[in-house]
């Protein structure tokens, strides 16, 4: 370790008359700080949600790991880190995000780390949650079920049971 330290010290003696004598030098130093600060900046802020206008009739499932703000209709599932869905929305499909706030209709399964049933809120089917809030004047038909880790499927044990009934 100090061999190296020792190596370092005699060439930045013989870089010191070098850089003197040549002005050339002096340009490239005030870029060099520069690239540094560029790699101190702070992280970039987050990208601003999609948003699925109320005109917007989506057939398919999407799928990503940013936000979606849906205002229109959406035939399929969708998974998501945030998803807010708008008074006008309509979705037919299950939902999975880690959050989600309901302000228009759902119909299918909701799973979600924290869940929001707002006051104009349709919910038709089951909900599987971590934590959940419905205000007043809420509308849900189905089940609430509290799981840790509501975002994975846990139907592995139920579907078990189903086999032996159908083979007898």
């Amino acid at each position: 370790m100090f061999s190296k330290s020792k190596i370092n010290e005699p060439a930045q003696k013989a870089a010191e008359p070098a850089r003197s004598p040549a002005p050339a030098a002096a340009p490239a130093a005030p870029a060099a700080p520069k690239s540094g600060e560029f790699k101190s900046s702070p992280p970039k802020a987050k990208p601003p949600a999609s948003v699925l206008s109320s005109d917007l009739h989506v057939t398919g499932n999407m799928k990503t790991t940013g936000d979606i703000q849906v205002e229109g209709i959406v035939e399929g599932d969708i998974r998501a880190h945030l998803l807010t869905i708008g008074e006008t929305a309509t979705i037919k499909g299950e939902v999975i995000a880690d959050d989600v706030v309901v302000n228009g209709r759902i119909v299918g399964r909701v799973r979600g780390l924290k869940v929001r049933l707002t006051s104009t809120a349709r919910v038709e089917g089951d909900i599987i949650h971590k934590t959940i809030a419905i205000e007043s004047g809420a509308h849900f038909e189905g089940s609430v079920q509290r799981q840790d880790d509501p975002l994975t499927k846990k139907a592995a044990a139920p579907a078990p049971a189903k086999k032996p009934a159908a083979g007898a």
